[in-house]
């Protein structure tokens, strides 16, 4: 995992045209999606449920406290921020962790930090194919959508989790540090995948 350090991140809703600013603490951040065990392939058709799970299978395999708890009765998942397990990224997490310093729409030229529509082939590919961004993260942007933590927007879409990054069949302009996506946390594609997070 690569420790990412604290600072600032600004965070935008197009949608409701307003902009905000999230302090982030010191965290740490996987260098690369969770792969499919004993291979380079990122995980994909995974659920934000199937993934709050597969966190805590980790967290429990690695001798970690688990970061997740989920309500027998609703269902409802909760987050012990103060664990040192593995869990999801915030939405804000994500965006400081992908923009890494830089300031433009992505932290290289595309073609050279991602696979997108234009140069995958059709498909997914291994982890670490495409140059890192500088704080050595890598697929940041391209190959697979990654799940974060929040929710999109409550009193509209409910339970919809928030994804971000991009993947293998988006367009070059979906493939952005800023580009947000949503859907059911029971939803489950084969371009989104997830990166685990640990509280620093």
């Amino acid at each position: 995992m690569v420790r990412v350090p604290g600072g600032a991140v600004d965070l935008r809703d197009d949608r409701r045209g307003t902009r905000w600013r999230v302090e982030i603490a010191p965290f740490l951040l996987g260098r690369y999606p969770v792969t499919t065990e004993g291979g380079a392939s990122p995980v994909v058709n995974v659920s934000w449920h199937d993934v709050i799970d597969l966190c805590n299978l980790m967290s429990d395999r690695s001798g970690l406290e688990q970061a997740y708890s989920r309500d027998a009765r609703t269902g409802e998942v909760t987050c012990d921020w103060a664990s040192n397990g593995y869990r999801l990224p915030t939405e804000a997490e994500w965006q400081y962790a992908c923009k890494a310093g830089t300031s433009g729409y992505r932290y290289g030229e595309i073609d050279d930090i991602a696979w997108y529509a234009d140069n995958s082939g059709g498909r997914l590919h291994d982890v670490g194919g495409k140059a890192p961004n500088p704080w050595g993260l890598y697929d940041m942007l391209g190959n697979v959508w990654e799940w974060c933590w929040d929710l999109y927007d409550e009193e509209v879409y409910g339970s919809y989790r928030i994804f971000r990054g991009g993947g293998w069949a988006e367009s070059a302009r979906g493939c952005g540090a800023t580009v947000r996506r949503r859907s059911h946390p029971s939803f489950a594609i084969d371009d989104l995948g997830f990166r685990l997070a640990r509280t620093a």
